[in-house]
């Protein structure tokens, strides 16, 4: 029976609700494609975390999955007591800023520099070569630094033909993080260009045109134009590797240092590895790598605060 009375409008949820189903059935075929990345990530990334909850439980191998009983917090206050493991997270974070330092900008660079290259086969000879090593495996980059800094690799070769003696590379800690960063930079930064070269695809031609009637040269046009052109990327890109900043590659440490080298090479992932696998101490280990997790969150979620409110810019 019809009344006087008028229906109230959607509220914004309902409104949102219904341009989502909308969406969803009109490009259904688009959505299915994001089904097996979620299902992968559920599986491998989401249901492990359940695994945390050893953590906070005594577990032994063979024995209940999640653990035979509570012990609370003893793993986290054996490990914020025992000063290995405080030697090894400053070698993390000393080798994780060294890292940052040099592999976040260089790209930046490199990018600038090709971009500014003309000189069309010359600029793809750069980037082919510059893209190379990334895509060669970790096993095989580990190998090549051992055999050039090696007591008869090349370096060792070249200091003996000027009269020099050879330096064990390998075996002295204080030549490691130099070791490993120069290798992440060799590996990393032709790769780290691609996002930064398309990102300079986006600036508009008509900047660099008003600048140079405002008789700017090349380097304000760089500096004025091209940098603030590619700021989000750098942002977003420099937030990420700040939440990756103490996972250090575990592959390549593990492939290159030695117990002679510890002192400066042993890092976090590293020492989980020895504890957790080698001497089956999963509780302790899930408790260690919880309160790495949980740093890493922080620095994430610090970083992107900063850069919301110096630079304007922010991943969310």
């Amino acid at each position: 029976m019809p009344t006087d009375a008028t229906e109230s409008p959607p509220t914004a949820p309902m409104r949102r609700r219904r341009s989502w189903g909308r969406a969803l059935r009109r490009d259904w075929q688009l959505y299915s494609l994001a089904v097996l990345p979620l299902v992968f990530f559920l599986i491998f990334r989401y249901l492990p975390m359940i695994g945390n909850v050893i953590a906070f439980r005594r577990y032994q191998p063979g024995g209940d999955l999640f653990g035979e009983y509570w012990v609370g917090l003893r793993y986290f206050r054996m490990f914020l007591a025992d000063p290995t493991f405080w030697q090894v997270f400053t070698n993390t974070v000393v080798i994780g800023a060294l890292t940052l330092l040099f592999c976040f900008p260089l790209p930046v660079m490199l990018a600038l520099l090709l971009n500014e290259v003309r000189t069309r086969w010359l600029k793809g000879f750069v980037q082919t070569v510059s893209y190379l090593p990334h895509f060669l495996s970790v096993v095989v980059v580990a190998g090549l630094i051992l055999q050039t800094v090696s007591i008869d690799g090349v370096i060792n070769q070249g200091l003996r033909a000027l009269g020099q003696n050879p330096i064990a590379f390998i075996q002295d800690p204080d030549w490691f993080r130099t070791i490993y960063v120069s290798s992440e930079v060799w590996q990393t930064v032709g790769w780290g260009t691609i996002l930064y070269l398309a990102a300079l695809t986006t600036i508009d031609e008509d900047l660099y045109d008003q600048a140079r009637v405002d008789g700017a040269n090349r380097w304000r046009q760089t500096w004025h134009v091209t940098l603030p052109g590619i700021r989000p990327t750098m942002i977003t890109l420099l937030i990420l590797n700040i939440g990756t900043f103490l996972a250090v590659g575990f592959e390549k440490v593990l492939l290159l240092y030695n117990p002679l080298t510890y002192a400066t090479a042993d890092v976090v992932s590293t020492y989980l590895y020895r504890v957790g696998i080698v001497s089956g101490s999963f509780s302790y280990a899930a408790a260690i790598g919880l309160f790495e997790s949980l740093i890493g969150l922080a620095l994430v979620l610090g970083a992107n605060s900063l850069s919301r409110r110096v630079a304007g810019t922010s991943l969310w």
